[in-house]
């Protein structure tokens, strides 16, 4: 049963702030505070090593519940600073040549188009971005077309934009790079949390995703998971420390056989056991529940923002996310954020460099506001964000 008051009650800061930027960091609850803060302690009692040893069992759950986030194993993630370093992680080990074909879309992540220009530059691979479709997201027709006629090294979508409340056809993508055997590569970053992800259903070789977001867990921490076809092909980061692999003899080494081939020796142990807590957290409130919470909050808001003078709501696609991204005329996007957080309301700033070719296509030269709900926010903190919007653009 969805308890509100119990969630809010867990939630400390739900006392100090009406938070709408979970699409950045959500407010922890108090059980992910308490692992992480428990676990310090612990190491300045004992010593980093010793916690580590004593709290063994414990770490390792994090791989467990992360596996149940994602319908996989344990021995299918890998935990990684953040998503971008699991993302990097993912690109290092394949083995591009001069010639092959990254296909992405207009709407994957900018570091990842970033990284995506990083390897053209230095070694010669082509980026190809396929089509849109008319009502918004990648063309999955244009998508089958091009893994036909360029056969693809790698296919990478971003699951939903960090600038943008569009859900991407993640699966319909994923069985075309299955019937092609193309390696295909998801970024969950603003998914995993707010929606039910299933790698069985994507088919993806690579899933990447942070821990601060909609997971509600703390900074510092995200996780990468390899399916099985990467695991035997013995695809791994091009830097492996001891953790990742054994080294055999003077000029040989072997690759350890889970994910963890892609993490390294040394790991933030405090963040690992709150990210688990926030892990068990998610799957206890359940994914499910989660998601049609926040399709509700979404709904409600949107309903009133296309309301209001000279506002225009950017997000296009037959599926939205819980991210709502607003131009308004009369007042530029980071007024709106600053004035709104001097009423102790959190939210963020979608910029133009963050989302070129999608705001170019939309006429957007400057930044839009990001507004994020999430399933523990109430009605009545929706209301009180839109008054306050109401008389800022006034």
């Amino acid at each position: 049963m969805f308890d509100l008051a119990t969630l809010r009650a867990e939630t400390p800061g739900t006392q100090h702030v009406a938070h709408f930027n979970n699409a950045g960091a959500s407010l922890m609850p108090q059980p992910i505070i308490d692992a992480i803060t428990n676990h310090i302690a612990l190491e300045a009692e004992m010593g980093g090593y010793e916690a580590a040893e004593a709290r063994k069992e414990a770490i390792q759950d994090f791989y467990a519940a992360t596996a149940d986030l994602l319908n996989t194993t344990a021995n299918h993630i890998a935990a990684t600073s953040s998503a971008t370093d699991a993302y990097s992680r993912a690109l290092s080990s394949i083995p591009f040549e001069r010639g092959d074909v990254i296909l992405t879309t207009i709407n994957d992540y900018v570091s990842n188009q970033i990284a995506f220009l990083s390897l053209q530059k230095r070694f010669g691979v082509k980026i190809v971005r396929a089509q849109d479709d008319p009502l918004g997201g990648v063309s999955v027709s244009d998508m089958a077309h091009k893994m036909k006629s360029l056969r693809p090294k790698l296919v990478a979508v971003t699951h939903v934009p960090t600038n943008s409340g569009l859900i991407q056809p993640v699966e319909a993508v994923g069985q075309l790079c299955q019937e092609h055997t193309i390696l295909y590569l998801v970024d969950a970053c603003q998914s995993v949390g707010q929606l039910p992800v299933d790698v069985a259903q994507i088919h993806c070789d690579f899933l990447t995703a942070t821990c601060r977001k909609f997971l509600r867990g703390p900074r510092g921490m995200g996780f990468l998971y390899a399916s099985d076809k990467v695991l035997s092909s013995k695809l791994a980061p091009l830097f492996i420390d001891l953790h990742g692999a054994s080294w055999d003899s003077a000029n040989t080494y072997s690759l350890t056989p889970t994910a963890q081939r892609f993490e390294d020796w040394e790991f933030p142990h405090a963040l690992v056991l709150g990210a688990a807590a926030a892990h068990r957290y998610a799957l206890t409130v359940g994914l499910e529940t989660i998601a049609q919470r926040n399709t509700i909050l979404s709904e409600l808001l949107i309903n009133q923002l296309v309301e209001l003078p000279g506002v225009r709501l950017l997000d296009e696609g037959e599926r939205l996310a819980s991210i709502i991204t607003m131009f308004s005329e009369r007042k530029s996007a980071a007024d709106l954020k600053a004035g709104l957080q001097a009423e102790r309301i959190n939210t963020s700033l979608s910029t133009h460099g963050a989302a070129i070719l999608d705001y170019d296509r939309k006429g957007m030269k400057t930044a839009a506001l990001r507004i994020s709900p999430h399933y523990y926010n109430t009605e009545a903190e929706i209301n009180t964000l839109v008054e306050a919007l109401k008389q800022l653009l006034a």
